[in-house]
């Protein structure tokens, strides 16, 4: 199997590690670490751990790529030493800096929590435009699935995106799509395959509360959506998976365990290549969503992105509650 994960605004996230933040003092580090991310390159490695080859492409600053490169460098060592799947830096290099995203982890009230501080980075011109198009292009047709996660780099508007999804829907009918705002507007308006809005998104988008299945339900009929897997995300309330068969809609629900909380960056990032995995091998629903939803509960115990052994996941996926809803 072999997916095209693009990332059109990547970052090097700048993760640090407190007991608790306080504001306008002097904070102490627990400790500190850098990573190559960007949602859909996040979710590359998650499904290269899974043994599935990931294509990585987007925009990257090529003023500070080096540590993209080393990651790409491990990637390869892997799956030469645990034959894991690749992943690929078929990235279009733009001038200037990829930005730097600091995160802020610490714990209050036993509850871990996450601050966002995002950079700014490079601007994309339509000479590199033009090259991503092309590239896309060519390579989306030799793959299983196409993924686009994430936000959209200064200088790749909304016109971009909707070319973007127009390109890509008419060439391959596995595209799925992971972003917010305005994006998410624009991609729920054409044939995707799979799509992963949180509550807060949907309502952004749309202005209309959706934490519950009803109002879930009837915001999608109301838009009368063409996708084919819907999962709505509710943090540790667990997902919904709105799902069209050639026999109507079914629904499901997954709820995860109960875990201790370090980091939620990527949380959402891990379960999205848990589904795409476990739908391109036609996986059973239950079975496929109690895995992914155990990888993302294992996700926000690290901070970066892996899957875990498999049997810290079989005993996470035993602990998921997944039920046929509808």
């Amino acid at each position: 199997m072999q997916v095209l994960c693009i990332t059109l605004n990547p970052a090097i996230d700048m993760t640090v590690s407190l007991d608790v933040l306080t504001l306008g003092a002097v904070n102490r580090a627990l400790s500190s670490q850098m990573d190559a991310a960007g949602k859909g390159l996040n979710a590359a490695q998650i499904l290269a751990d899974l043994g599935v080859n990931a294509l990585a492409t987007g925009f990257l600053g090529g003023d500070n790529d080096g540590i993209f490169n080393r990651l790409f460098d491990e990637r390869d060592a892997l799956n030469h030493s645990e034959n894991l799947g690749w992943v690929t830096d078929s990235f279009v290099r733009v001038a200037g800096i990829t930005r730097t995203n600091i995160k802020l982890a610490d714990v209050v009230d036993g509850v871990g929590r996450t601050t966002d501080v995002n950079g700014q980075g490079f601007v994309v011109t339509e000479t590199d435009k033009l090259h991503f198009f092309e590239q896309v292009a060519e390579l989306a047709p030799a793959c299983d699935a196409v993924l686009i996660a994430g936000s959209l780099a200064t200088g790749f508007g909304l016109p971009d995106f909707d070319h973007l999804l127009a390109l890509l829907t008419n060439i391959h009918s596995k595209v799925a799509v992971d972003v917010s705002g305005e994006a998410l507007k624009i991609a729920m308006r054409y044939p995707l395959w799979l799509i992963k809005p949180n509550n807060d998104e949907l309502f952004e988008a749309f202005g209309i509360r959706a934490d519950g299945l009803d109002e879930q339900v009837a915001l999608f009929d109301e838009i009368h959506s063409h996708i084919e897997h819907v999962f709505i995300s509710m943090g540790e309330k667990g997902v919904h998976w709105l799902r069209q068969t050639p026999n109507g809609r079914e629904i499901y629900g997954a709820t995860p365990p109960v875990m201790t909380v370090k980091s939620t960056v990527g949380a959402g990032d891990t379960f999205t290549a848990g589904m795409i995995f476990g739908l391109l091998r036609e996986d059973e629903p239950t079975k496929a969503l109690a895995r992914a939803t155990a990888l993302s509960a294992h996700a926000v115990c690290i901070i970066g992105f892996k899957v875990p052994e498999q049997d810290v996941l079989t005993d996470l996926i035993e602990q998921v509650a997944v039920k046929k809803l509808a």
